[in-house]
């Protein structure tokens, strides 16, 4: 009898609880890992986070500046030249295929004393554009500087390019290349093309 009670009777031992020593260390381990990456991340997103902004400046300035370009007249003579309304080629245009007033002569570029920040003489064609550049800083037309644009700079090259049927006399692809802010060989660089067709040989700006 005594002997049953004091199998029966003796204490259980109880449920462990908590986690041990070794467990607690694995946690903190995984915890840290998990937050130097997210911290990395973050600061790699913040060193990074001016370049998308530079990048969708220089396009739109390539943008804009291709639009202007593609708006300007595409004519046989230069709009100055007094046959400009009325020519049917370049054979019209005052010094013939070839001569000064020629819009297509080559190379592409403007005429004597054009340009494009002129109030009087300004570029009125579009192969006038041709080798233009901003080196230092965007300026709108008038010549005046775009604030918080004085990092970046611009050039616009023009070649006669055939499109079939078109011929190339008749149409011009140009590009447009703007380089962002930064030193040398590591800056932002977006280069745009478009086409401009001769589809209006007289009209005048």
């Amino acid at each position: 009898m005594c002997i049953a009670e004091a199998r029966s009777g003796g204490h259980r031992p109880r449920a462990e609880h908590g986690v041990s020593l070794v467990e607690l260390i694995i946690f903190i381990v995984v915890v840290s890992i998990g937050v130097a990456g997210v911290v990395g991340a973050l600061s790699m997103a913040t060193r990074a986070s001016a370049d998308p902004l530079i990048q969708k400046q220089a396009l739109a300035i390539a943008e804009g500046l291709l639009e202007e370009v593609q708006l300007q007249p595409f004519t046989y003579c230069d709009p100055d030249d007094p046959n400009a309304a009325s020519a049917l080629s370049a054979a019209d245009c005052t010094g013939g295929v070839g001569g000064v007033n020629d819009e297509n002569r080559l190379p592409l570029g403007p005429e004597t004393g054009e340009a494009r920040t002129s109030a009087t003489t300004p570029y009125d064609n579009v192969s006038d554009y041709n080798t233009y550049q901003m080196p230092a800083g965007i300026t709108d037309p008038t010549g005046a500087a775009i604030p918080l644009l004085g990092g970046y700079s611009a050039r616009v090259d023009i070649v006669n390019q055939a499109l079939a049927p078109v011929l190339a006399s008749d149409s011009l692809r140009i590009t447009v290349t703007v380089n962002g802010p930064g030193p040398p060989g590591s800056n932002t660089k977006v280069v745009l093309d478009g086409y401009r067709m001769r589809y209006a040989p007289n009209a005048l700006p």
